[in-house]
């Protein structure tokens, strides 16, 4: 049986423009998401914020790519990353109860000097006074939160298992709550996340105007707690 070798050329070119098209399709589409987030990062407004999150998903390798070639380092990337998911997030978070909202705190947010031991579901803060934790998180629980000081994800997959919030906030560095984000939606949670303002192992720091801006989201002024009302920062401790 002869093959006709001009029929199978044809087919192997069109197949190569196919490739192509697709390739230089999939770029443009990428170059476009980029130049949509760097604008959106100038303006300090985001714009299609579904397209760009969709798309930052499907081609997150090239998009880093560009980004880099645009001059922005990896991390504003992932900073970027973060606002968007919880510009899309805030409306859906808003109206889910707070009885219902997990807070994720990471355990290097505690003292060196703290006196807390690892359980089944975290780290039990004694409220010692040596970090912030246990200022707010006194404030936290009191509006209806469950609040868990976990060292890992699995701590934070095994007790959404058990309690099954329907939102949670997780708080640690830019990686750390980029993956946190991803693993929410893969769990069907709506997540928020704050990042921290000092990374590392031991004695981090976040801004906890930055967490209670989210816990408060949905919540009717005159429930917020007085604490948070009347707080004075110079008193609140924080970490040496």
């Amino acid at each position: 049986m002869e093959i006709d070798l001009s029929l199978w050329n044809q087919v192997v070119f069109i197949i190569g423009e196919i490739t192509l098209i697709i390739i230089l399709g999939l770029f443009l589409f990428a170059l476009i998401l980029v130049i949509i987030s760097l604008y959106s990062i100038k303006r300090g407004k985001l714009y299609f914020p579904h397209l760009l999150k969709a798309g930052m998903v499907f081609m997150e390798g090239l998009i880093k790519a560009l980004f880099r070639l645009f001059g922005l380092e990896d991390r504003e990337m992932l900073s970027f990353f973060v606002q968007l998911h919880n510009a899309m997030n805030k409306k859906a978070f808003e109206e889910i109860p707070v009885s219902e909202r997990s807070i994720f705190l990471p355990q290097c947010l505690r003292s060196s000097r703290c006196p807390a031991h690892l359980t089944p579901e975290g780290l039990k803060c004694r409220s010692c006074g040596e970090c912030s934790i246990g200022y707010w998180r006194k404030i936290l629980e009191n509006m209806g939160y469950r609040l868990f000081i976990v060292p890992g994800s699995s701590f934070i997959k095994r007790m959404v298992k058990k309690y099954r919030p329907r939102a949670i906030i997780g708080i640690g560095c830019l990686s750390e709550v980029k993956e946190g984000l991803e693993m929410a939606d893969k769990m069907g949670l709506v997540g928020m996340g704050v990042v921290s303002l000092k990374e590392g192992c031991v004695e981090t720091l976040v801004d906890w105007d930055d967490v209670m801006e989210v816990a408060l989201l949905g919540v009717d002024p005159s429930g917020y707690p007085m604490e948070f009302v009347n707080h004075d920062k110079n008193r609140i401790p924080e970490p040496e």
